[in-house]
């Protein structure tokens, strides 16, 4: 009897230890319990909660400096919660971002072509330039030397 008594107290634990957290409700300590999260960002969770409680997962992700769409599809999936809802990642949003980024690094790849043909431009200039006035300099002295005297 006491060990069926003990494995229904262990089960209720399990089963307490893997319940949802809902990020408006929970303590520190409750929040440091997910995999993830330390006392650094639980403080953090805490500290904008008091100006309000998180409306759904894109208002937590946007007050919460520090976590993004990754950290919130890990926080979900063990068993955060905000308002009684797991995140949902938006389909669009991974695709958009990914746009986002490759005219990013297009837009940076073009101003750095633009920046290296403008300085391979002014340094062609500049060494014929300098070509001359060598060729001056080497001309000046014997054109410009004081004539021997008799």
């Amino acid at each position: 009897m006491l060990k069926k008594i003990l494995a229904l107290l262990a089960m209720l634990y399990a089963a307490a230890s893997f319940a949802a957290v809902d990020v408006n409700k929970a303590t520190a300590v409750e929040l440091d319990g997910i995999k993830g999260i330390g006392p650094g960002i639980s403080g953090k969770i805490l500290d904008e909660r008091k100006k309000g409680s998180f409306k759904d997962w894109n208002d937590f992700i946007e007050r919460v400096k520090g976590i993004g769409e990754a950290n919130a599809i890990k926080f979900s999936a063990e068993g955060m919660t905000v308002n009684g809802a797991g995140f949902q990642p938006s389909a669009a949003a991974p695709a958009a971002k990914k746009e986002e980024k490759k005219d990013a690094k297009a837009e940076a790849k073009m101003k750095a072509d633009e920046a290296k043909a403008k300085k391979d431009a002014d340094k062609k200039p500049a060494a014929k330039d300098d070509k001359k006035a060598a060729k001056a300099e080497a001309a000046k002295p014997a054109a410009s030397a004081p004539a021997p005297k008799k």
